[in-house]
């Protein structure tokens, strides 16, 4: 399962940058790209990456929001042409379990807080991050540690 996200960065008088993510939720490996823009353009073209480094063949299911550039009919396109590949979409305005969000959250405090020149420093700060986080990648992992607190048997399903 593959949750992926993109999360815009905008700077005082440096530009913006669109980082995609894709984390898989088994190693806890993350793939990511940058781009000038969100467009459906930009999107099919990161899929086209994560079909890329995928099996052959093997379904590919993505996790990811509702926004206007996953579901254009380009978008469609692609997933005409790589049946393998399964969308799917988190409810609207829902509050959601997002793996990729507490990865980014991570880039937010280990890349950007400490400081940014450009968008070009930007952009290589972020693939050296993706690249050294993704050579150490372990899955998330969460646990109760108030037994008082367990809230039982609960099925987490995203998606329409």
């Amino acid at each position: 399962m593959w949750f992926t996200g993109c999360h815009g960065f905008e700077y005082y008088r440096h530009g913006t940058l669109s980082l995609y993510a894709a984390l898989d939720t088994r190693t806890g490996k993350v793939h990511g790209k940058t781009a000038a823009r969100h467009t459906s353009v930009e999107f099919v073209a990161f899929l086209r990456e994560i079909v890329s480094i995928r099996p052959a063949k093997q379904d590919i299911h993505i996790i990811l929001d509702n926004l206007s550039a996953h579901k254009t009919k380009l978008v469609e396109s692609f997933l005409d042409d790589h049946p393998n590949v399964h969308l799917h979409f988190t409810p609207t305005y829902s509050s959601w379990l997002n793996q990729v969000e507490i990865w980014f959250s991570r880039v937010e405090r280990d890349v950007i807080s400490p400081g940014v020149s450009s968008v070009s420093d930007l952009a290589r700060k972020l693939k050296r991050y993706i690249s050294a986080y993704s050579a150490h990648a372990k899955p998330f992992q969460w646990k109760y540690s108030d037994p008082s607190r367990h809230i039982g048997n609960v099925l987490f399903a995203t998606g329409h």
